[in-house]
């Protein structure tokens, strides 16, 4: 019996492979719960089909798949240019080269040790006691992306989040409650943020300003956002510019959990 013919494994294939895979896990990371994970799962199956028709030499057909991958490149830079430019932020983030922030990146690879510090359930009780009251309030969450550039526009502190605190802030008498609370990790660094406003047009007429700006600080950030409206006072969370559904309070924090672990 002949001896099979097995390709050449290198070291650098096995870092090849480890590397692609890291790629598609952020890429995934950046787009889950959006609708642009659906553009990309269908990329990945017309991706998978050209090489298939590659290696069963299906010329003509391969040849047509080829040159749709080829002119959708630009296309796909138009549809996906906000995970993009989030991407390239994570990349160039002023402190990602840190150990923490590096062992964060990381973390799918060890994330019982690297759970978030946030106080996710005294937010959320915070905003729940808001609502009842219409209280309007808007929450950002700092994740990879640092937010010096919007935290500057406001007053600088360091508070540890409860629940207390997070209301007296919002407080319709407060000097405090104009203006969005910069949350990272555990603490309220800054208050009277004033963040970038969207301007897509999808939004819905009912959505105000605070709404706009939440939309806004996640569509440029990685960050994500809790707003409390203070006409009808219905809560929304936000990432990645989406509205993110959720069924009650519990499984809109096990969302914002896993979305900060």
């Amino acid at each position: 019996m002949d001896s099979l013919n097995l390709p050449d494994f290198k070291i650098t294939n096995i870092i090849d492979i480890i590397l692609v895979a890291i790629l598609l896990y952020y890429v995934y990371k950046l787009v889950r719960r959006t609708v642009a994970i659906n553009i990309f799962i269908g990329i990945v199956i017309v991706w998978a089909f050209w090489k298939l028709t590659q290696y069963l030499e299906m010329k003509l057909i391969s040849s047509v798949v080829g040159a749709f991958m080829q002119v959708g490149l630009i296309a796909l830079i138009i549809v996906f240019q906000q995970e993009i430019r989030k991407f390239l932020l994570m990349i160039g983030s002023t402190n990602y080269a840190t150990k923490r922030k590096l062992l964060k990146n990381f973390s799918f690879l060890r994330q019982d040790a690297m759970a978030s510090s946030t106080n996710v359930d005294a937010v959320l009780s915070a905003c729940a006691k808001m609502a009842s009251t219409k209280t309007g309030a808007i929450l950002v969450i700092q994740r990879s992306n640092v937010l010096d550039f919007v935290r500057s526009s406001g007053d600088k502190m360091h508070i540890e989040i409860t629940a207390p605190i997070i209301e007296s802030i919002f407080y319709k008498n407060s000097p405090l409650h104009d203006g969005a609370a910069i949350i990272v990790n555990n603490n309220i660094v800054a208050t009277r943020v004033i963040l970038p406003v969207s301007n897509e047009r999808n939004i819905p007429l009912s959505y105000g300003l605070r709404h706009r700006a939440a939309v806004g600080i996640t569509e440029k950030t990685d960050a994500l956002a809790i707003v409390v409206s203070e006409e009808t006072g219905g809560l929304v969370y936000i990432k990645n510019g989406k509205f993110i559904d959720y069924d009650d309070m519990i499984d809109l924090s096990n969302i914002i959990k896993e979305d900060l672990n």
